[in-house]
C-alpha cells in the first residue's frame, strides 16, 4: 500500500513528509495520510509544533483534478484546511518548487509559510474554468488586500518567492538546502514565543481598508472586461473575493464553495479540463519505444530570415541553442537580424528581460549567406516561400551539405512532405516542423511525420518541442496537415455566405460571440489581403479588393473601412464589389439568417473535416485535433475545441442538421463516415480513440 505521508519527530517538532510523485497532487490518499499524521502529532504531548514538507522536486503542485465532478473522498481539502487552521499547535508549511492551487491553499491554512529562493506560489484554477475552492479566495485578500488578490487569482500567475515574501504570502525565504532545518527552527521558535497560532482567517486590516472602496470590484471587472470576455470563472472569482471583504470568513467560505460547485459542473470547466489533459496527451506517440534513441540538438540552422524564420530562430535562442541563420542577400539578412533584435529590445523595455539577456541571445546567432555554413548543425529548418520547386531545390542541396545524422526539417504549412523528402537520399531524416505565426509566440508545433521519417527523428522532434516551449501535435502528411486543413471549410463557408448576400458583419459577429477573438473577414483584413489573395485563380471579392488597393487594416480599407484607431465600419464599396462578383459567378441571393443557422454553417464543416482527419489517421486522437484548433487558430478554450464542442452539442443533432444543409447546399455538408457511425451508435469523439 502506498504511504503518502510519513513523520519523524525532531526535537519536539513533527516533520511530516508528503510523497505522491510526480508533483505531490492532493489525491484522496494524500489527504487521508496527512490527516492521520496531523492527528497523531496533535495528540502527542511531546510534540509542540508541526512542519509539513514534500519529497521530490516540488511542494504540492495542485489538486488531483481527476477527482473533480466525482464524490470527494474524506477528508475534503476544505476540511483538511480547517483542521490545520484550527490546530492546537503551530503548523508550518515548508514549500519548494511550486505550491499551486490546492497546495497553496493548504499552505495558506497553515499558521506560517517558509519558501525556498526558487519556489513559486499561485492559484491557477482559473485556467481550468474554476476558482480556488478551499479558502483561497478568502485568505489571500486578508493577506494582500482585495485588489492584489484579484490580480493573482484571476490571472492564475505564479508568484516568485521574493514577491511572495514582500506581499506577505510567505513568512521567510531560505536556500533550498536549508529548507527542512529552517522550517524546524521556525516552528521551535513559534513554540518558544508562546504566541497564539497565527490564523489568516483572523486578519482584518486589509479587508477593513477595502470596505472603504465599494467600487473596487466593479472597476476591476470593467478594466479587465476584454481579458475576461466569454469566461465564467473570472466573474465568479470577483464575486468570491468580494464576499471575503463584505462577509464574515465562514460566510465567505460558504459563498466560495457555492461558486466552486457551480463552476465545476459548468460546460466551460469541463471544456478547460479537457484541454488541460489533451495538451499533456498530445506529446504521447503510441508506437515510439519508452526510451527511444534521440538526436542531441545543440545547434540549429534556419533557412530564411523573414517573419517566420526570425520567429523560429527566437524560439531556439530563448532555449540557449545556437542558430546559424541563412539568407540569400545581405539586405534580407540584415533586415531579419534587425527585427529579432528589436523584438528582444521591446521585451526588455517592458521589464521582461535584461539588456544583458538581449545581448546573450543575439550572440547565439551566426548570420550567413552560405548554405555551407550549415554543414555541422544538428537540425536544419527550412522556412522559405511555400513553393514545392523552391523547397525541393533546397533539400536537394542540403543533402550534399549537412552532415549525416542531422535532422532536415521543413516549416511548410501545407505542401507534401514526402515529395520534399524524396529530394534527399535520407528521407528517414526528414520531418515537418510547422510553426504558426508569430512563431516566437504561438505555442502549437505540428510535427509532420513523413512515410519514411524515423522514430528517432519523431521522438527527438517531440522532445525538442517541449524544450522550446511548444505543444507538439503529431500529424500525418496531407494538404494543410491538421490545423490549416481543419479550419479551411470555415473560411469557404464564410465566403460562400457572403456571396449569397449574408452581411459579412453578421458572419464575423457570430464567430466572435462564439468566442473567437475575431471573425473571418476581420482576420483577413488584419493579415493583409494582398498576402492571402495573391494566388487566386478566379475572380473573387478579395481579388477585387486588392486590385482596388484595399489591402486591409494596413491601408485603412479592406473588407471593412478603418479609422485612424483601426476601428472598423461596414463599407459600401465592399458591398458593391460583393454584389458584382456574385452576379459574375451566377450566385443567387439567399442570405443565411439567425445566429444558430450561421454558426452551424460555419462550424459544422469544421467538425466534419475533423472527423475525416481522424479517420484518415492524420491525427492520432480527437483531442489532438482540439489542441491544434485552440493553439493554432485560437479556438475559444472554454469551448474545448471543435470535436469536444461537437460532443457537447450531440453528434446525432449535428448529423441531422448537416444532412439538411447538404440537401440545400451540396456535398460540402455531406457527413463524414466516422461522424455518422459515431452518431448512429450514440458515441462521441471522446470515445473514438
Amino acid at each position: 500500500m502506498t504511504q503518502f505521508a510519513t513523520s519523524a519527530t525532531r526535537e519536539g517538532v513533527s516533520l511530516i513528509t508528503l510523497d505522491n510523485p510526480p508533483v505531490n497532487a492532493l489525491s484522496g490518499g494524500l489527504r487521508a495520510g496527512l490527516q492521520a499524521e496531523l492527528d497523531r502529532a496533535f495528540s502527542d504531548p511531546a510534540i509542540g509544533a508541526v512542519v509539513v514538507i514534500c519529497a521530490g522536486r516540488t511542494f504540492i503542485a495542485g489538486a488531483d483534478i481527476t477527482e473533480f465532478g466525482k464524490p470527494w473522498q474524506p477528508p475534503t481539502l476544505p476540511e483538511l484546511c480547517r483542521i490545520i487552521e484550527q490546530a492546537p499547535k503551530p503548523v508550518v508549511a515548508a514549500t519548494h518548487g511550486t505550491a499551486l492551487g490546492g497546495g497553496f491553499e493548504l499552505a495558506l491554512a497553515c499558521h506560517y509559510r517558509i519558501a525556498t529562493e526558487a519556489a513559486r506560489v499561485g492559484l491557477p484554477e482559473v485556467h481550468l474554468g474554476l476558482l480556488p475552492g478551499a479558502g483561497g479566495t478568502q485568505r489571500v485578500p486578508r493577506i494582500v488586500g482585495a485588489e492584489a488578490a484579484l490580480d493573482i487569482i484571476t490571472s492564475g500567475r505564479q508568484v516568485k518567492a521574493q514577491e511572495a515574501l514582500s506581499l506577505g504570502l510567505v513568512d521567510a525565504v531560505v536556500p533550498e538546502a536549508d529548507l527542512a532545518e529552517a522550517a524546524l527552527a521556525f516552528a521551535r521558535q513559534a513554540v518558544a514565543d508562546g504566541e497564539k497560532c497565527a490564523r489568516v482567517r483572523d486578519r482584518e486590516e486589509r479587508i477593513v481598508a477595502d470596505r472603504q472602496n465599494p467600487d473596487l470590484f466593479a472597476q476591476f471587472a470593467a478594466a479587465n472586461a476584454r481579458r475576461f470576455k466569454g469566461f465564467a470563472a473570472p466573474g465568479a472569482i470577483v464575486e468570491a473575493v468580494k464576499a471575503a471583504v463584505e462577509l464574515s470568513f465562514d460566510e465567505g467560505l460558504a459563498r466560495e464553495a457555492a461558486l466552486f460547485e457551480m463552476l465545476v459542473e459548468s460546460p466551460q470547466s469541463h471544456a478547460q479540463r479537457h484541454v488541460f489533459f489533451a495538451e499533456r496527451e498530445a506529446g504521447k506517440v503510441p508506437d515510439l519505444p519508452a526510451d527511444p534513441p534521440l538526436v542531441d540538438i545543440g545547434s540549429v540552422g534556419v533557412i530564411g530570415a523573414g517573419t517566420m524564420g526570425g520567429g523560429i530562430t527566437m524560439n531556439f535562442l530563448n532555449a540557449g541553442i545556437s542558430v546559424t541563420l541563412v539568407e540569400t542577400t545581405q539586405e534580407a539578412l540584415d533586415r531579419g537580424m534587425g527585427v529579432i533584435r528589436r523584438n528582444y529590445e521591446a521585451t526588455a523595455r517592458k521589464g521582461r528581460m535584461t539588456d544583458a539577456q538581449v545581448e546573450q541571445r543575439m550572440a547565439l546567432i551566426a548570420p550567413s549567406l552560405d548554405l555551407g555554413a550549415l554543414a555541422d548543425v544538428d537540425l536544419v529548418i527550412e522556412a522559405v516561400y511555400e513553393s514545392m520547386d523552391v523547397k525541393v531545390d533546397i533539400f536537394g542541396r542540403l543533402d550534399g551539405i549537412v552532415r549525416q545524422g542531422a535532422i532536415l526539417a521543413s516549416n511548410t504549412s501545407f505542401l507534401n512532405l514526402d515529395r520534399i523528402a524524396q529530394a534527399t537520399r535520407r528521407p528517414e531524416w526528414v520531418v515537418g516542423l510547422h510553426f504558426f505565426s508569430p512563431a516566437n509566440v504561438m505555442r502549437l508545433l505540428e510535427v509532420v511525420r513523413g512515410a519514411a521519417t524515423s522514430k528517432t527523428v519523431i521522438a527527438t522532434a517531440m522532445k525538442l518541442a517541449r524544450r522550446i516551449g511548444k505543444v507538439a501535435v503529431l500529424s500525418g502528411v496531407c494538404d494543410g496537415f491538421i490545423a490549416n486543413r481543419l479550419l479551411a471549410p470555415r473560411g469557404a463557408q464564410a465566403e460562400a455566405m457572403m456571396l449569397e448576400g449574408t452581411p459579412i458583419a453578421n458572419i464575423d459577429r457570430v464567430l466572435t460571440d462564439y468566442g473567437f477573438a475575431m471573425g473571418h473577414f476581420q482576420m483577413m483584413d488584419l493579415v493583409g489581403l494582398d498576402v492571402i489573395g495573391r494566388d487566386a485563380t478566379e475572380r473573387t471579392v478579395m481579388g477585387d479588393l486588392v486590385a482596388a488597393g484595399r489591402l486591409g487594416q494596413k491601408r485603412g480599407a479592406g473588407y471593412y473601412e478603418y479609422d485612424d484607431k483601426r476601428r472598423s465600419s461596414v463599407s459600401a464599396i465592399t458591398e458593391g464589389l460583393i454584389a458584382e462578383v456574385a452576379a459574375a459567378r451566377g450566385v443567387h441571393a439567399k442570405p443565411t439568417t439567425g445566429d444558430t443557422a450561421l454558426l452551424a454553417r460555419l462550424l459544422y464543416p469544421v467538425v466534419n473535416e475533423g472527423a475525416k482527419i481522424l479517420e484518415e489517421g492524420i491525427a492520432l486522437r480527437a483531442s489532438d485535433i482540439d489542441i491544434a484548433a485552440i493553439l493554432g487558430y485560437n479556438w475559444p478554450v472554454y469551448r474545448g475545441g471543435p470535436l469536444f464542442w461537437a460532443d457537447q452539442v450531440g453528434l446525432p443533432r449535428i448529423v441531422a442538421e448537416m444532412r439538411a444543409l447538404e440537401a440545400e447546399h451540396g456535398e460540402a455538408f455531406r457527413p463524414a463516415p466516422l461522424l455518422t457511425r459515431l452518431a448512429d451508435k450514440g458515441a462521441s469523439f471522446g470515445q473514438s480513440a
